[in-house]
C-alpha cells in the first residue's frame, strides 16, 4: 500500500501518519529524513545533495527523486510506504510517475485555514522539555509558564499568525492542485483519492481511514 498524505500545516498530518504506519506496517518517508540519511551514506546521491544544502540552495526535485526511488527500493518498503511532505507540487508529482514510483492512495486531511490558525497560533511551547500547551485546548496552570518547571512559555516563530497565514498560501497554492492533479490522473494505476474531515477527533479520523483503506 503506497500513500501520499496530504494536508496543510497544522492538519494533523503528523498523528495520521503515525497511526497508518503502526496499522499497516510501513516506512514513513519524508524528504529530511532521506536527505539526512543519503549525506550520513555520504553516498553518491548523498554527496550532490549536500552540496546544495551547504550553499543554502534547495536540492534539484530529480535529485529528490532519484532519492524516493533509491529509498522505496528498500526491503522495509516491500510491502508499502507512506510519503510525508512529498511530492508538493505538480512537477514532483508528474516527475515521480515517470519514475515509475506508483501511489495506491492519495489521502487529503481537510481543514478550514481558520480551524488551522487557531490551533498553530494558540500553541505554547515549554523550549527546555518541548512540552506544548494551547491557550484554549490544553492551557497551562499558570498562562505562559510550564506546569512542571514554572519556565516561561514561547510562540514559536512557525506559529505566529502572519507566518501561518503564509504557510498557508504557499499550501494552497503549490501542494493542494495536487489533490486534483490525482483526482484526474490518466494513467494506470490510477490512485484512489480519499479526502477526511481533518476537524474530527484523531480517533474518528483513525476509524475513518482503516474502514476506507480495508
Amino acid at each position: 500500500m503506497n500513500i501520499i498524505l496530504l494536508g496543510a500545516p497544522g492538519a494533523g498530518k503528523g498523528t495520521q501518519a503515525n497511526f497508518l504506519k503502526s496499522k499497516f506496517n510501513i516506512p514513513q518517508i519524508s524528504t529530511g529524513d532521506m536527505l539526512r540519511s543519503a549525506v550520513h551514506a555520504n553516498n553518491a546521491l548523498g554527496i550532490k545533495a549536500k552540496k546544495f544544502m551547504d550553499s543554502g540552495e534547495l536540492v534539484p526535485d530529480s535529485l529528490i527523486i532519484d532519492l524516493v526511488k533509491l529509498r522505496v527500493a528498500q526491503t522495509d518498503c516491500k510491502h508499502g510506504f507512506l510519503l510525508d511532505g512529498f511530492p508538493r507540487t505538480i512537477p514532483q508529482a508528474e516527475a515521480m510517475s515517470a519514475s515509475g514510483v506508483n501511489i495506491d492512495f492519495v489521502i487529503e486531511i481537510d481543514v478550514p485555514d481558520s480551524v488551522i490558525i487557531e490551533r498553530l497560533s494558540g500553541r505554547r511551547i515549554h523550549p527546555e522539555s518541548g512540552r506544548i500547551y494551547h491557550i484554549k485546548y490544553d492551557p497551562p496552570i499558570k498562562d505562559g509558564f510550564d506546569n512542571e518547571t514554572g519556565g516561561p512559555l514561547i510562540i514559536r516563530d512557525d506559529d505566529v499568525e502572519e507566518t501561518i497565514i503564509k504557510r498557508l498560501k504557499n499550501y494552497h497554492d503549490q501542494t493542494e492542485p495536487l489533490v486534483n492533479f490525482y483526482a484526474n490522473y490518466q494513467k494506470t494505476p490510477k490512485p484512489k483519492s480519499l479526502r477526511v474531515d481533518g476537524t474530527d477527533s484523531p480517533e474518528s479520523i483513525n476509524k475513518k481511514l482503516s474502514t476506507l483503506l480495508n
